[in-house]
């Protein structure tokens, strides 16, 4: 009996031996690992290789950075949103042409568009965007090289041009941009190797996000004259929030190529309201072709997120770009931006629910009615453009004069302008909804005072969209007999 005793107390012993160095392993592993985690936290990377402001190719960057360029490298993904994104199309590559896949046709989706750009090298291609991977092949190999000449300046938005623009300029940024700018595209072609790259957006020395775009440095010091912020300099001024955005707007922006040089240059020194830009462009007299059914100076709207953006709420709220683009997430006991660049469609948890307690489905139907609303207006409003173009047309074919059709150009240009405005915009209207709509309700009504204007040879419009503090000219309106002039009162 006593034995039994002994041998039950001795198991209990060992038993308790044995937790007691378990729980002691434990809590050595667990010490151990947070130690770990710690470190990692301190030490966000491991410079395996030394990048310089020469460093050009992110798979160099990627080798101190694995896990950053893992999310670049899937840049190369095509998924399809409902009003944007790229579904991958299959071709026969060609000596001109090696590439196997490309986006589709936007001509071929709406072929009102080839009438709308009647005459510009858009009308003959024009398709979905694709990720930042394709950005310079299908730049370099879209169908629009064949019917113009397009300038090296187009690199600006398409390549890694840090470095070549500095090597052109002979350590200069700005002159190796001017340089650049006149070049034919082809030739210019030749010095550049990637599309965006690490080196465009951050520091190699500390990391810190930049701007290197010649147009973005100069046209956002002009933004800021214009609000009265003198010499702004971006790198040193802004703060890093604001920069989460600016590293973004350097390429996702109105744009146009100014004088014989072709220099890059964003029409901010008045705004960034689109009413303030036309004024820049009645002002500095610009058009980027002439229209072949209606004879108008017409302009071509770029990719204008900035601009729209910068009149929604999210702006206003201070969310930037990257926050839902590049939202974070954890690697480990690392925090990272996703530079998997993409839709928040497509990574709703991350990018929306941060700020938004609601499900995925509630979110993404919220989006999805807003893009709806928008592009019926978009519709309308493409519509409305259109049938000026038709009347326009025929009127030229009756024999009509470009003195006869003088308002009715002008308001094909704003029009036109305004509704291309919000097409090329890469959001349809989430950015900014209610001046999306804004803009696309002016837009019909001047395409509409356009089609009076093409019938009634004295026919005066209403007013011409103007700047804010601008009181527009109100068009006089004669009653009919026997109408109250008198208002409600409200």
């Amino acid at each position: 009996m006593e034995a039994s005793r002994t041998r039950r107390r001795i198991a209990l012993l060992v038993a308790a031996m044995v937790l007691a160095a378990g729980a002691a392993a434990g809590a050595a592993a667990l010490a151990v690992n947070i130690m770990e985690r710690k470190q990692e936290s301190r030490n966000p990377f491991y410079r395996v290789v030394e990048l310089t402001d020469e460093t050009v190719d992110p798979a160099i960057w990627g080798k101190n950075f694995p896990l950053q360029y893992d999310d670049y490298k899937r840049t190369v993904d095509m998924t399809r949103t409902k009003y944007g994104g790229s579904d991958g199309v299959p071709r026969a590559p060609t000596a001109n042409d090696p590439r196997e896949v490309t986006a589709q046709s936007r001509l071929e989706e709406d072929p009102r568009l080839k009438t709308f750009w009647a005459g510009y090298a858009f009308a003959v291609d024009f398709r979905e965007e694709r990720g930042h991977a394709y950005m310079l092949d299908d730049q370099t190999f879209t169908e629009r090289q064949v019917v113009t000449k397009q300038p090296g300046t187009c690199m600006h938005c398409h390549a890694s041009v840090y470095v070549p623009y500095k090597k052109l300029g002979g350590g200069d940024l700005i002159k190796g941009f001017e340089q650049m700018n006149h070049m034919p595209y082809m030739e210019a072609r030749k010095l550049v190797e990637h599309p965006v790259a690490c080196i465009d957006c951050h520091d190699p020395g500390t990391m810190q996000l930049r701007v290197t775009r010649p147009g973005f440095l100069e046209g956002i010091r002009a933004l800021k004259a214009s609000q009265g912020v003198q010499n702004y300099d971006v790198n040193t001024m802004a703060t890093r929030q604001e920069m989460r955005t600016y590293v973004c707007g350097q390429c996702h922006v109105e744009y146009y190529f100014k004088g014989p040089d072709k220099r890059l240059t964003y029409p901010w020194s008045k705004g960034i309201k689109i009413e303030n830009i036309l004024s820049y462009y009645d002002e500095n007299p610009h058009k980027d072709w002439v229209h072949a059914e209606t004879g108008a100076p017409v302009l071509k709207a770029q990719h204008p997120e900035f601009e729209m953006y910068n009149q929604g709420i999210h702006a206003r709220s201070g969310v930037s770009c990257a926050d839902c683009h590049m939202p974070y997430k954890r690697e480990g006991a690392l925090k990272i931006s996703d530079h998997h660049v993409r839709s928040p469609l497509l990574n709703v948890n991350r990018a929306c629910q941060t700020c938004h307690n609601w499900t995925e489905e509630e979110l993404t139907q919220r989006v999805n009615t807003i893009q709806d609303r928008t592009f019926e207006l978009r519709n309308r409003a493409l519509d409305a453009v259109v049938a000026l173009i038709g009347d326009m047309k025929a009127a030229r074919a009756a024999g009509k004069t470009d003195a006869d059709l003088k308002t009715a150009m002008d308001l094909q240009r704003r029009a036109q302008f305004m509704v291309d405005f919000v097409e090329a915009e890469n959001s349809m209207g989430f950015h900014a909804p209610e001046e999306a709509a804004r803009i696309l309700g002016i837009a019909m009504d001047l395409a509409r005072q356009g089609q009076l204007a093409v019938r009634q040879p004295d026919f005066q419009p209403s007013s011409f969209p103007t700047p804010p503090g601008v009181k527009p000219t109100p068009r006089e309106v004669t009653p009919p007999p026997g109408s109250s002039t008198g208002g409600s009162g409200h």
